[in-house]
């Protein structure tokens, strides 16, 4: 039987190279796993099967004793019960001591969005002619028109965008392929940084990826999260902005404005309807106009 490194890091290269999970998500779960780990040290455990379900309970009384967060524990008894998952089923353990064990019950918190004015505050605040302007303001629109997360705007590539017929081609989680429409205005931005703002910050390279720093490498997650920031601060935004507000933006102002729940599903690239229907809680303003259209007493 081998021992707990030598699992754990069998059951990641699992979902990294059979199961094709992203490197942020393999990294999620070698964290969580270390934790484990490193509880069972205390415990003088080293071997996988020796790992029974009394020490997984004395792992999540150790997290609720340490003010874990009811979704931490969740999190980290899920990155065990796939694991041991895996383990059974590759017969590296005989049994699964997670198998019994209930998930930490927690309330689903309703995503942080921001008004449609706010939005295009932020989106028309990169005004000028200067390489990172343009590259800012097609960025901005990008990210909001097509919803994406901050890893796919990154991963972005030239031939990933056709400002022909208006869309993109992304790559989501698990590297599922999704194609997302581009409205005009975003294609405008992103035509202009090609032809005045890319090519400056290329300098010739031929760099792949769409999205430039200054150097033409390929603009990092911490650039995008540092730019958003700098144009919500001088549009006058006081709250707390991130890049996946915008995107629980772009789907609760899709829903507000009537478009269908399985296309929004689609754009945002979710697996389970049910990830998606969490925006339906904030589109109260959509559901009261309907209401006192149609309702007889309205």
């Amino acid at each position: 039987m081998p021992d707990l490194d030598t699992a754990f890091d069998l059951f990641l290269d699992h979902i990294k190279i059979e199961r094709g999970l992203s490197r942020n998500t393999v990294l999620a779960y070698g964290r969580d796993l270390a934790q484990f780990r490193a509880h069972c040290a205390t415990q003088g455990i080293k071997d996988v099967e020796a790992v029974q379900q009394t020490t997984v309970l004395s792992y999540l009384v150790m997290l609720a004793q340490a003010k874990a967060s009811l979704r931490t524990q969740a999190r980290r008894l899920i990155a065990l019960r796939r694991c041991f998952r895996h383990l059974r089923a590759e017969r590296y353990v005989g049994l699964d001591p997670t198998a019994d064990l209930e998930l930490p019950r927690y309330g689903r918190a309703l995503p942080v969005v921001f008004s449609e004015r706010e939005v295009a505050q932020i989106v028309e605040a990169p005004v000028g002619n200067e390489p990172r302007h343009l590259r800012d303001r097609a960025l901005l629109e990008t990210i909001y028109a097509a919803g994406l997360r901050v890893s796919e705007l990154c991963g972005l590539r030239l031939i990933d965008i056709d400002l022909t017929s208006g869309h993109l081609v992304t790559f989501g989680k698990g590297r599922k392929q999704r194609v997302v429409p581009l409205g005009e205005r975003a294609c405008d931005a992103i035509r202009e940084y090609l032809e005045h703002g890319r090519p400056k910050l290329d300098k010739g390279r031929g760099a792949a990826p769409l999205f430039l720093n200054p150097r033409g490498r390929a603009l990092t997650r911490q650039g995008v999260w540092k730019l958003l920031g700098v144009w919500a601060k001088r549009a006058g935004i006081e709250k707390a902005i991130s890049p996946h507000k915008l995107r629980h933006s772009f789907a609760t102002h899709l829903l507000e404005n009537g478009a269908d729940l399985r296309a929004v599903q689609a754009m945002l690239g979710h697996a389970d309807i049910g990830t998606t229907q969490i925006y339906t809680h904030l589109s109260g303003k959509r559901l009261r106009e309907v209401f006192g259209k149609h309702h007889p007493r309205a």
